[in-house]
Order: C-alpha cells, then structure tokens, then sequence
C-alpha cells in the first residue's frame, strides 16, 4: 500500500463527503432553486442557484460592495447576517421565494444558522 492515507480525514475532506452526500437528495429546480453556503476563515458567500440549467440565479458576499461597507470584517457571524439579509432581498427582485437549504456540508450552527435566519426573516421561505 504504496499511497494508502492511514488516519483520519481532514475536516475540509469530511466536510466534503457530507456535502457530497447531502447533494443526492437536495436538488434546485426552477420552481424552488436552491440557496447553498460556503464559508471560508474570512468571508461568507451565498448563491441560489437552478441546478436543472446549471445556472447560478443570485449571490451574495462578505466580499460584495454592498455588504463590504457595512462590515467590520467578513468571517463572523454579524457578516452572515449581513449575507442573508442580501441573498434574500437578490432572490426577491428576481421573483425567487421558495428555495432549498444547502448548508455545504457544514453544521447547521453559527454562521451557517446565522444567514439562514437572516434570510428567512428578510421573507425567503425554506
């Protein structure tokens, strides 16, 4: 065994086979396309997204102009919020109200919960 990994996986490969996993049930169609998050140490992005055509319909980031300006920093959980509320307030204005929740594999906890929340408030269901 040459180039067999002896151990544990590392916890960006764990989360990708849960991601992995999630993604054979949880599907974004046109009708109810799907919101999905991904979060780095610094910055959070969020994008709803048609998987039938392959299109990303909205998004959203710490990065953003927009929500740049009312950030101290992006990797925290008032960032998220920030995030939400925007992905949310997009996927209104182009006519989107029902979406999926893709979480990426990550625990639905913190900053993760945090934008779902915040989206939720700002009026999209899921």
């Amino acid at each position: 065994m040459a180039n067999a990994r002896v151990g544990k996986m590392s916890r960006d490969r764990h989360r990708q086979v849960v991601h992995a996993r999630v993604r054979t049930r949880v599907e974004g169609t046109s009708e109810r396309p799907r919101l999905c998050v991904y979060r780095s140490l610094s910055h959070i992005y969020a994008q709803v997204v048609d998987d039938r055509s392959g299109r990303t319909l909205v998004s959203a980031s710490s990065l953003d102009k927009d929500t740049k300006k009312q950030l101290k920093g992006g990797g925290n959980v008032a960032a998220a919020k920030v995030v939400g509320k925007a992905i949310a307030e997009r996927a209104k204005a182009a006519k989107i109200g029902k979406v999926v929740f893709d979480r990426g594999g990550y625990k639905y906890h913190g900053r993760v919960k945090a934008l779902a929340d915040a989206a939720r408030e700002a009026g999209l269901q899921f």
